[in-house]
């Protein structure tokens, strides 16, 4: 029997416990000034991190194996690791995406502590945050961490979280009917390829498939640095397009050019290349403000809840599209998609599964979907004001996480007016991530100057 404290993991945290989707999240900050290893010490212990029962807890099983959270002592000095000395020649940014590429087919996290651990990179001004999925999601760890910061120009201010102001509601009937049953339709069919996809369809195999095992194999790390002012210009290009419709268009773009180079002529123009997206879905879009994490009642709540959507991309010769139609198409299938129940299906179908039938056949569904697809992406929008955490202001913030099947897989994060991607490859299958990179930033650049053009 476990003690009377012990609170039991939620079914998506007991999920990320699972062999095949033991997760770990990889917040990195880079730091203007060089890091003092005491002041990190003290920001720990005055932060919200040691006030919430999970960082202060350790993950246990009982008789039956069934995991709980334990509360326990919390030793500081056993979840920092600092590194003195550079990682290696290369310079900086290089250095610390090679450490990445390590950690994301490391062993994991001790079970003797809580699962948390801080990086330090002393001579790359490089903090990273490891920090198990089964805590939380990345809109929780990301919110967490925001709490402890403050703005760069009023040090006494926590960052600003924008929220997008809500949608109006539809002022005809007959237009709220239409709505409804597109809504139902989009679901419907997407539920039934999301189910497809779970047992038996799969994409064709190309230069950049993953696969069972792959999550095993050794990775390799490169960062795309995208300029959010490009990206605004760009979205103007079509009405009412987003920054998300610029991003999938990117990868669009950018995957077909990587793909040309490593196999001019090995797939046929339109072949379907499948993404795995996260998507958020509290009822408030985006960071959280932590207080509203916090409320067991409130529609935000701590913890993971995000759903996955397939996001199909078509091959193009490069040479044979306007940039523009990557735009174009991807603003029509995200409209849909975010029309569809999808993403809350799949959620649904996750949680019913892991509690009737329990983590091993759960994990064993997100496995074969991830096997059955291509890539996966994610992306947080972080605050656009630069930020500062114990006096010393922060350069950027990037994210990632373990290895999946999957042998590529894209994290985005945006802050103070840059977005960086982080590119996660398995380099036996992907050996040049620095190229494909800049293939997406290119990407960006022709679209940028298609529109350009036109004005």
């Amino acid at each position: 029997m476990g003690e009377s404290g012990d609170e039991p993991l939620t079914p998506a945290g007991r999920l990320f416990l699972q062999p095949g989707m033991n997760q770990i999240i990889h917040c990195v900050i880079g730091m203007k000034n060089p890091i003092d290893i005491e002041s990190v010490k003290s920001q720990i212990r005055s932060s919200l991190l040691l006030q919430h029962p999970r960082f202060t807890s350790l993950m246990v099983r009982d008789y039956r194996g069934v995991e709980h959270w334990r509360p326990t002592q919390i030793d500081i000095d056993s979840h920092i690791r600092v590194i003195e000395e550079p990682l290696s020649s290369s310079d900086s940014e290089s250095a610390i995406n090679e450490y990445l590429a390590d950690l994301c087919i490391s062993t994991g996290l001790s079970m003797e502590k809580p699962l948390w651990e801080i990086h330090i990179l002393r001579a790359h001004k490089c903090v990273i945050f490891r920090i198990h999925h089964s805590l939380g999601d990345g809109i929780s760890l990301m919110s967490m961490l925001l709490a402890s910061c403050r703005k760069a120009h009023d040090p006494h201010a926590l960052p600003t979280i924008s929220l997008p102001s809500p949608a109006p509601a539809p002022l005809r009937r007959n237009f709220r009917f239409w709505n409804l049953l597109l809504t139902i339709c989009f679901s419907f069919i997407f539920a039934i390829q999301f189910i497809l996809r779970c047992f038996w369809i799969r994409d064709r195999k190309s230069a950049i498939t993953g696969g069972p095992g792959v999550d095993l194999w050794p990775r390799k790390m490169a960062t795309a640095t995208f300029s959010l002012e490009q990206m605004k210009t760009v979205k103007k290009a079509v009405p009412n397009a987003t920054i998300n419709d610029v991003l999938f268009a990117v990868i669009s773009s950018g995957l077909s050019r990587y793909l040309d180079f490593r196999e001019p002529n090995g797939l046929r123009d339109g072949v379907q290349l499948t993404g795995l997206a996260m998507v958020n879905l509290r009822k408030q879009p985006g960071l959280q403000e932590l207080s509203n994490l916090m409320k067991s009642n409130s529609g935000a709540r701590w913890g993971n809840k995000f759903g996955m959507i397939l996001l199909p991309i078509y091959y193009r010769r490069s040479n044979s599209v306007d940039p523009l139609e990557y735009l174009k198409r991807a603003k029509v299938m995200i409209d849909r998609k975010k029309q569809s129940l999808e993403a809350h299906f799949s959620y649904r179908i996750g949680d019913f599964v892991m509690s009737t039938l329990g983590p091993k056949f759960a994990s064993l569904l997100n496995y074969r979907i991830l096997c059955h697809t291509t890539f996966t992406i994610s992306n947080v929008v972080g605050p656009q004001e630069e930020i500062m955490i114990g006096d010393n202001p922060i350069t950027f913030l990037r994210a990632n996480n373990s290895a999946l099947p999957h042998a590529l897989v894209l994290n985005m994060v945006s802050y103070a007016g840059r977005a960086d991607m982080q590119v996660q490859v398995a380099k036996d299958i992907i050996p040049d991530p620095e190229f494909l990179a800049k293939c997406f930033e290119d990407a960006l650049l022709e679209m940028e100057e298609r529109v350009t053009a036109k004005i």
